[in-house]
């Protein structure tokens, strides 16, 4: 008798406990919002360790990639299974190296237009250097969607966010246009050498 009175207690509870978690609404963790990002903007020192992938309508490959942006300067590390092929561009205002591992690194005036010959592959590199951190680049018109903003012809769509000390960064990020599309998946962040996982 007075096991069936818990039995019912326990099931009563259960039925209250799953009616009453159905009707609380749920919100995604680390939803992207554009307006709380405005600090982003300042910071002066952040890198990330990640996976890309990119295909255009001829070509795709993927690498892994270590990004580090201190000031103005952009340190690109991109590279192969187990490696192989590395592949380190540096960005210095107008001024872009890439150094292949021969020894023979190559410079121009022309970043955006350089990478591209170099790689087979158009990257927005300039732009992406605020994409990455989830804003648009400043001094060019966007357009805000529900996961990201349209900017420049292209499409920024964050997948995913996740908290990194006071900040929702992204984690999985989509860019894309007509010609090419680029999925970089972000590891781990490290904003002012506070790293985070």
């Amino acid at each position: 008798m007075i096991q069936n009175k818990i039995k019912q207690f326990v099931v009563g509870l259960l039925v209250l406990l799953i009616s009453g978690c159905s009707t609380v609404p749920t919100v995604p963790e680390g939803r992207y919002e554009l307006q709380a990002r405005e600090s982003l903007y300042k910071l002066d020192r952040w890198s990330f360790d990640g996976r890309l992938a990119i295909t255009g309508k001829n070509d795709a490959w993927s690498a892994s990639i270590n990004w580090l942006h201190v000031a103005n300067d952009e340190k690109i590390k991109l590279a192969g299974p187990l490696g192989q092929g590395a592949t380190i561009i540096q960005l210095s205002g107008n001024l872009v190296t890439i150094d292949r591992g021969d020894k023979k690194p190559l410079t121009s005036t022309q970043p955006e237009l350089f990478i591209n010959q170099q790689l087979g592959l158009f990257v927005p590199v300039q732009s992406l250097r605020y994409w990455v951190v989830g804003v648009p680049e400043p001094g060019s018109h966007y357009i805000v969607t529900p996961t990201g903003f349209t900017q420049a012809g292209w499409l920024i769509d964050y997948k995913q966010t996740l908290p990194v000390n006071s900040y929702i960064m992204p984690y999985k990020i989509s860019v894309s246009n007509e010609q090419l599309k680029l999925k970089l998946i972000i590891d781990q962040w490290v904003l002012n050498d506070a790293a985070v996982q």
